[in-house]
């Protein structure tokens, strides 16, 4: 009898871990690397939250938590939701836990069962799949196009509808791709689930802040308040407030659903970091005006990595809405022949290729469901992008 379980047969390990490990790995090694895998600001946090996780140490708040989390963060959620999205929830339909992850995991724990079908658009952050298969359903993926910058059409999620679907994940603004949904354009998908009464709707909008120029965010249920009793609304701190190692998601729905996931978290974790959680109350109660300052950065970072890599041989790289990603089209190199002598035939090949030949660690988009295209990182400083995109760009001009 084989030890470990059967689901890992069906579970991939993370690739962007994968690629961050490995620019770690080369960097030991003497290699000069320039690693533009992971999805994390490269600000640090705030030093009012820093405060206010120390003045909760000094205060004692050192032991167990509810598990749903303490009650002023929950209210400080529910008051954000109100602010900032228009839509109100009674404190008790709040749970905190350990990043968006976590929320994401059980909720699907505590709804899906063996068969049960998840709408998930590619490209997709490459956990959602993963997370569906651990708890026995199964992902439906339709795929989007670089000319709709990466945006389901309502005709492709009708067509990918069954009478199996349960969830249709939603991520505004997308990780990989950095694509944000007007309001128009989130309120056709809703008219589609309005059609089908029981599919719910699970949004992903930790990037809620980092939109850019004159976007305006809007969430599902902010623009379809019909759908609001079947829709999860998922969000964190660790973007927008450079809080990535705090560990804090959060997420607001039915009282069923946030029951059910509290269960399944009682006998997981129970309740989130004491520490954390004060100082993500900080966080969503405190000053804001360095969101604003943050994003301005990324956004300049956005424009001169799209400017650099539509000068790239080969590369196509549409400007995202938000999020700090860019997810260029590697199609013109395939078929290529890299400096090393090896044909380019995938989008991983291509990524393996530029980082053995130039040092640059990219995630290929095939990891996410959507190739031949790779994802890049932007949350790093300017001097270390500009020099990433010309040793892309001499990469590019020597395959031939």
């Amino acid at each position: 009898m084989a030890f470990l379980a059967d689901i890992l047969s069906r579970v991939q390990p993370s690739a962007t871990i994968a690629v961050v490990q490995k620019a770690r790995e080369l960097r030991a090694q003497g290699r000069d690397v320039i690693s533009l895998g992971a999805g994390e600001p490269d600000f640090d946090t705030p030093d009012n939250i820093k405060a206010a996780a120390k003045a909760a140490i000094d205060r004692g708040e050192t032991k167990y938590t509810p598990v749903a989390g303490i009650p002023e963060l929950r209210k400080a959620i529910a008051e954000k939701f109100s602010r900032e999205n228009g839509v109100d929830y009674d404190w008790q339909q709040v749970i905190v836990g350990t990043g968006g992850k976590q929320i994401l995991f059980n909720a699907f724990m505590a709804t899906l069962n063996p068969g049960d079908e998840v709408i998930i658009p590619a490209p997709y952050w490459v956990s959602y799949p993963e997370m569906v298969a651990i708890c026995g359903g199964e992902s439906v993926c339709p795929k989007t196009h670089l000319e709709d910058n990466f945006k389901l059409r309502p005709e492709a999620l009708e067509a990918a509808i069954t009478e199996r679907t349960k969830w249709l994940v939603f991520n505004s603004p997308s990780n990989p791709s950095g694509a944000a949904y007007t309001k128009d354009e989130i309120k056709a998908l809703t008219d589609v689930l309005m059609r089908h009464p029981n599919i719910w709707v699970l949004t992903d909008d930790m990037y809620e802040h980092l939109v850019y120029g004159d976007f305006t965010y809007h969430t599902p249920v902010q623009v379809e308040p019909g759908l609001k009793d079947r829709t999860l609304t998922m969000n964190g701190v660790s973007k927008a407030y450079a809080m990535t190692g705090w560990r804090i998601g959060y997420a607001a729905g039915p009282k069923d659903l946030i029951k059910a996931m509290e269960t399944i978290q009682s006998q997981q974790t129970s309740g989130t970091a004491s520490i954390s959680q004060w100082a993500a109350l900080e966080a969503l109660t405190g000053p804001q005006d360095f969101i604003e300052k943050n994003k301005a950065i990324f956004q300049h970072r956005r424009d001169l990595v799209v400017s650099m890599l539509n000068q790239a041989n080969g590369l196509t790289c549409p400007a995202p809405e938000g999020a700090f990603y860019v997810y260029p089209s590697c199609a013109g190199l395939i078929g290529k022949t890299a400096p090393s002598g090896k044909v380019i035939e995938t989008d991983e090949d291509f990524v393996t290729e530029l980082l053995q030949e130039e040092g640059v660690a990219v995630v290929h988009g095939s990891a996410f469901g959507l190739g031949p295209n790779f994802r890049i990182s932007y949350a790093t400083s300017e001097a270390a992008l500009k020099e990433a995109c010309i040793r892309i760009q001499r990469f590019c001009g020597n395959c031939r």
